[in-house]
């Protein structure tokens, strides 16, 4: 029998239009094996997601992703179809912040965590992540936010060169892929040109500090929290493969237990007040001998299912026990160590860009596209990705809105950040 209450449904909220979004695939499987009716958003009915056995209903996004009454509408759709409460579950940063600036509304529909807005937007937004870390003690690059192009080339010669520039809210990035959420610049004219382009993005313009990376100096957080702040499910892992090379996302990933790490996550944790499921980037800093807190995100990571244990509790299974009122079962004291997250399509091309081989050396993986019992995305996946190019990174963070983009008011603002059915 089944630890969930499979009489209360999931959707998986995605706005960011990427149908190569392995975490989703994850979740759906992952409350899906477990007996939960899981409905999500998709891009279409081709897409590798919409293939899965385990997901019940796919629903598509036609509004603007960055307008609050498009999503409202849609997730009103989606809750008349479902019928029932369900369990609400953002997969990126837009979605998040907007699931949790509608609760108010959307309680009766849907079960979400009681942790408030802005905590939240403060730690997802990468200009205010520096103050508050500042606030809760824990370390951060030093970073600049200049409100002029002269204060820019200022940061860049103190802070490096080179810097890390980057957006404060890149989920509000212009579709496209034009401007990426992150750059490395070293010279005065790049950063002039990035900073005229404040105006487009709905974002300010930050710079910080480059910490040297290096083999093993990646390293992240994922944990789901109780409303009074008990860890319910999670770990820390390394980084061992990147893409893009050195700043982009796991495409190999070890689970290994870091105290330190663990600790930084958990106080960030107690200080947001946080209730869910949170994700958190971390770098070895070796010339200052401490881990540097990065990014953090208020959703699952892509790579969660790291962080399954034998029982087959994750964070995604841990949230929706927790939210239906259900006991979550207690983890032992390092439960399934040992695990591997590899990532099909962009380990390979890690791999070659790092010049390293990746030894299994006999250890369990979880894979992100592969499973026996589920193999129709993986094949839709592996058919569609030579088409979109594996050599070529991810632009920044696109939403596309797909769709039309009303002009005037409604829009989420800078303080924030229908389709047919399938049976399994």
């Amino acid at each position: 029998m089944s630890p969930l209450d499979t009489r209360v449904p999931a959707l998986l909220l995605r706005l960011d239009r990427n149908p190569f979004h392995h975490g989703s695939l994850g979740a759906v499987r992952s409350l899906g094996r477990a007996g939960v009716e899981v409905h999500a958003f998709v891009e279409g009915a081709r897409s590798p997601l919409a293939r899965s056995r385990y997901l019940r209903c796919a629903h598509e996004f036609t509004g603007d992703p960055h307008t609050t009454g498009d999503i409202e509408r849609a997730l009103s759709r989606a809750a008349a179809r479902i019928g029932r409460p369900a369990v609400l579950i953002p997969m990126d940063d837009l979605g998040a912040l907007a699931a949790h600036r509608l609760t108010p509304r959307l309680r009766g529909a849907y079960l979400l965590p009681r942790a408030p807005a802005e905590p939240l937007e403060r730690a997802a937004d990468k200009a205010e992540l520096a103050e508050l870390c500042r606030e809760l003690g824990l370390t951060h690059p030093p970073t600049a936010v200049p409100d002029s192009a002269a204060e820019a080339v200022a940061a860049l010669g103190r802070l490096g060169p080179p810097v890390v520039a980057k957006w404060s809210r890149p989920w509000l990035l212009p579709p496209g892929g034009a401007l990426r959420s992150t750059t490395v610049v070293s010279g005065a004219e790049q950063v002039r040109r990035l900073f005229a382009c404040a105006p487009r993005t709905g974002s300010r313009l930050l710079l910080q500090r480059l910490v040297p990376g290096g083999a093993g100096a990646d390293w992240f957080f994922h944990g789901c929290f109780a409303a009074d702040g008990t860890l319910l499910a999670g770990g820390t892992g390394r980084k061992d493969l990147a893409w893009p090379p050195g700043a982009g996302l796991t495409a190999v990933g070890s689970r290994v237990p870091n105290a330190e790490v663990e600790r930084a996550a958990r106080r960030l944790a107690a200080g947001l007040g946080y209730h869910g499921v949170l994700d958190a980037d971390f770098r070895w800093d070796a010339a200052a001998r401490a881990y540097h807190l990065l990014d953090v995100n208020p959703r699952p990571g892509a790579q969660f299912r790291l962080f399954t244990e034998r029982s087959g509790l994750d964070v995604v299974r841990a949230l929706h026990l927790d939210l239906t009122c259900r006991a979550v079962p207690a983890v032992p004291a390092g439960a399934a160590p040992g695990r591997v997250f590899v990532a099909e399509n962009y380990g390979l091309p890690a791999a070659l860009a790092a010049g390293r081989r990746w030894r299994r050396a006999g250890r369990e993986v979880e894979w992100a596209w592969f499973a026996a019992d589920d193999p129709a995305p993986f094949l839709a996946m592996a058919g569609a990705w030579p088409r979109r190019g594996p050599l070529r990174p991810r632009r920044g963070r696109r939403h596309a809105s797909g769709g039309r983009r009303p002009a005037g008011g409604g829009r989420l603002s800078a303080a924030t950040a229908g389709g047919a059915r399938r049976t399994a």
